[in-house]
């Protein structure tokens, strides 16, 4: 009964924040807003005289006032290339034009209902969040790949289609920093770890080793997977309810044309990867480094690889079951895809217009900067430290999504720091990565949240920016206090973090 009471409780809290949220303006509306509000605010802390300095350089950030002669220059000429630069906007259309053709061609949805009509229901949740998870191989192909994908898997399984955008959504997200294998994002924080040791401990900076965390991450993927499923089947889908909207994604089985065609699909699939291979396989592979793969021009290309992954086999399946008769059906499949993501692109010049102003302003790096040398300022030590610099991050990456601009700022702050008091620069990654994952989802700041939104709204046109946060707010929690609670088990156990990488740091006298 008493858990019934819980649940009821938590399930309010959750309808509330819905409401609430919903009854903010349209998302176009509201990042017009906050692109206004910017300005203004730009305004005031410059009149004020806020300033700060940065630990990476050095140097007195001050807020850039928009409304001055500059500001005003500012806003006008770089308008359009705001909207053009904004960073999801090429990656998603681009992804979008293959996947159109898969899908318009029918691929998706026969090897969808392949999938459905031979995996148990019971599987489905898990192999979303795990896929999601894992999709940060791929950097950030997963929002626009796999979080739609979602939608129509739960919505052909006659489950609520949010439940699945929403169980992708938090794997491709808030399990950003897990993984089975190693990712850019490794190299890319392992660097700024390392300079930022290097002021304590020049010759203990060298052998930090980009695999740090690589041993927690792994663990991380499975108890994520378990966590995600829990949230999606056992609160997030019971409180959306039974789906009543109007888009059906039925699920038939495949006829035999249609095995024949994914036959063709997984061929040309087979073939197109082996080719792609011959461009950074050999040593004469024009995407190749030997030196480091994660920084290869082929890993770098991933969305017009993905692109191709997806547009070749939907070309070679939609050929097979006639649906694509010639070029004409081709260039309509992709005029089809495109029209179906105008909202986006209206999306996207606004939320283009507030990331600019944000970012030109300098007014993130100031909340960034004072919320690290807040924590220096209290005095907290140890285990109290690590709690509030986990939280003081989270609550940062509400404002500025990208996780190398807050750790370049953060890191030659909290990682001397930590090393004076005795725990290792790995340690404060790992803290910074758990931090830097869990509040994606909740965030309107985050790149992604838009399209994801749109992708939402071809299944309820009424989702809004409080649907969207009471939805991924159980599992920005769950993720959030599972993840803590695991590298507190972890670090009782003495069992180390990664390859050489334990939890304090002891200087070489």
């Amino acid at each position: 009964m008493e858990h019934q009471e819980n649940r009821s409780r938590t399930v309010r809290i959750l309808d509330w924040i819905e409401r609430v949220g919903n009854k903010l303006p349209h998302p176009v509306t509201l990042f017009a807003i906050f692109a206004f509000l910017v300005i203004l605010a730009s305004w005031i802390f410059s009149t004020i005289g806020i300033q700060v300095k940065d630990p990476a350089t050095g140097d007195t950030l001050e807020v850039t006032n928009l409304l001055s002669s500059e500001g005003i220059k500012y806003i006008f000429e770089s308008m359009v290339e705001n909207f053009v630069g904004f960073a999801p906007l090429g990656t998603v259309l681009v992804t979008m034009l293959g996947i159109g053709v898969a899908e318009r061609s029918g691929l998706i949805s026969a090897m969808l209902r392949g999938l459905v009509t031979s995996v148990p229901r019971s599987f489905m949740t898990a192999a979303l969040v795990f896929g999601g998870i894992m999709s940060s191989m791929a950097a950030d192909a997963g929002y626009v790949v796999l979080t739609p994908l979602g939608a129509v898997l739960f919505a052909g399984l006659g489950r609520h289609p949010l439940a699945g955008l929403a169980a992708a959504f938090a794997g491709v997200s808030a399990g950003f920093s897990a993984n089975l294998l190693l990712t850019s994002l490794d190299p890319l924080l392992g660097e700024l770890t390392k300079e930022a040791a290097k002021t304590i401990d020049p010759a203990y900076a060298e052998n930090i080793l980009y695999t740090m965390n690589y041993y927690f991450m792994i663990v991380s993927v499975f108890v994520l997977t378990l966590v995600g499923t829990l949230i999606t089947d056992k609160l997030v889908e019971p409180r959306l309810g039974t789906y009543q909207g109007g888009v059906k994604e039925e699920v038939n089985y495949v006829t035999k044309l249609e095995k024949k065609g994914m036959l063709g699909a997984l061929l040309a699939l087979i073939i197109t990867i082996a080719l792609l291979s011959l461009l950074v396989v050999p040593s004469w592979g024009p995407m190749r480094n030997p030196d480091d793969f994660l920084a290869s021009p082929f890993f770098h290309s991933l969305v017009p690889i993905i692109l191709l992954i997806f547009f070749i086999p939907g070309l070679v399946y939609g050929k097979i079951t006639k649906e694509i008769k010639n070029d004409k059906d081709v260039a309509n499949q992709m005029s089809d895809t495109m029209a179906t993501m105008g909202m986006y692109i209206v999306l996207a010049f606004t939320a283009g217009q507030f990331v600019a102003y944000f970012t030109h302003t300098n007014m993130g790096k100031v909340i960034a900067v004072s919320g690290a040398e807040f924590l220096d300022a209290i005095g907290l030590n140890g285990i109290g430290l690590i709690i509030a610099f986990i939280f003081v991050a989270a609550f940062i990456n509400l404002f500025i999504g990208s996780s190398s601009a807050k750790w370049a700022i953060m890191a030659p702050v909290f990682v001397p720091l930590m090393m004076q008091l005795g725990y290792s620069p790995e340690l404060t990654t790992l803290a910074y990565r758990i931090a830097d994952s869990t509040t994606n989802i909740i965030s309107p700041l985050m790149p992604y949240f838009a399209i994801v939104i749109a992708f939402a709204q071809k299944y309820d046109k009424n989702v809004g920016i409080g649907t969207l946060i009471s939805t991924m707010l159980p599992y920005s929690i769950g993720f959030f206090i599972i993840w803590v609670v695991m590298l507190f088990i972890w670090m009782l156990t003495g069992y180390p973090i990664g390859p050489d990488a334990g939890f304090f740091y002891e200087p070489n006298n």
